[in-house]
Formats: C-alpha cells, structure tokens, sequence
C-alpha cells in the first residue's frame, strides 16, 4: 500500500532502498526556506542498521504489512530457539542475537507472537509479562522499611532487578518483559 512520506508515524514498516525498515522515531521540519519535509529514523528489520532518512509530502512510499502468528516455545540448543507455530505445527529457529534481551523471558511453552515479512521473521512479541522466582536477594535492614525503597535480586533466569524490601528468597515475582523491571508479588 502507497502512503504520502509525511504520513509516516513511529512503528510503520516501510520498503525503502530495496530493504525493510521500521520508523522509530519522527521530526516535523518546516525550513524558512524550501518545503516542508518528515525526518524519519529508521532501523532496517533485516540487519539492524540505522538510518536517517527525509520524505516529503510528494514522495510515496511502501507501507509494509507483516503477519503475525501465534508460536510456542519449545527449546533453545546452541543459541537457536525454536518456536513452533500453534496451527501449523510447523517449527522454526530464531537466533539469540535476533532475540537479544528478551531471549532472557523465554520460558518453555510460553505464547508469543512472530512478525514475518513474506517468510522471513522479523519480530517476537513477548507478554507484558513473566512470572520469575527470587533465587538469591538481601535480608531486610532493620529500619530500612520506614521508607520505601529496593533492594537487589537475582532470578531463576540469571537477571538482576531491584524489588521492595518485602520481597524474599523464593517468592514468586511478575517481571516486565519490556524493560526488565519489577511489577508485581505473586500471591
């Protein structure tokens, strides 16, 4: 689908210079001299370079729509992870450098959903978030309670966050899968 370059906002995907990119960030300019123009950030989807570009009203460029299908988790062996399509049953591997920080949510069976361009895929969706265990964290400070603060823990996943001083040893936490943070006890 053809869409002006002005109408480009941040999480369009994009076919440009022969590649697939996702807008990341926009700036409207509008120069004392000339037209008016959108500076766009872009990111390529393929190889992960970034690139600034400026598109202009009259311009018209690819709108890309990506498919998205339901996966599960089933295993990661020698830094591939393999996800198997909930209808298909078709598996797929995707490698720890594609998945990045978010390798690090993975559980086994976990739902996730998979952008692909044609057949290539270009992103996971994670839920908003995982249920961790507090493997290792510090005892409470007598008088540290009086106001709120955190403490440091380490996960049955490795990660490092800080939690309230009311979290312990073994407790169940939900972890946001999008910046790693705390959010919730489980009950």
């Amino acid at each position: 689908m053809k869409i002006p370059g002005n109408t480009i906002r941040p999480g369009y995907v994009i076919e440009h210079q022969d590649s697939i990119w996702a807008a990341i960030k926009i700036a409207h300019t509008q120069p004392g001299k000339g037209g008016a123009y959108l500076q766009v950030e872009l990111k390529n989807l393929l190889d992960g370079r970034k690139l600034n570009e400026r598109f202009r009203s009259s311009e018209k460029v690819e709108k890309v729509r990506l498919e998205q299908k339901n996966q599960t988790f089933l295993f990661e062996a020698d830094g591939m992870y393999t996800f198997m399509d909930t209808e298909t049953y078709e598996q797929i591997e995707i490698s720890a450098e594609f998945l990045g920080a978010k390798a690090d949510f993975l559980q086994d069976g976990m739902e996730v959903v998979v952008e692909y361009y044609e057949t290539t895929p270009l992103g996971v969706d994670l839920p908003a978030t995982v249920e961790l265990t507090v493997v290792e964290t510090e005892p409470v400070v007598k008088g540290q309670t009086a106001k709120s603060s955190n403490k440091p823990a380490v996960l049955d996943n490795g990660m490092r966050v800080m939690v309230p001083t009311f979290i312990n040893q073994d407790d169940k936490i939900k972890v946001n899968t999008e910046d790693g943070t705390y959010n919730e006890r489980v009950k």
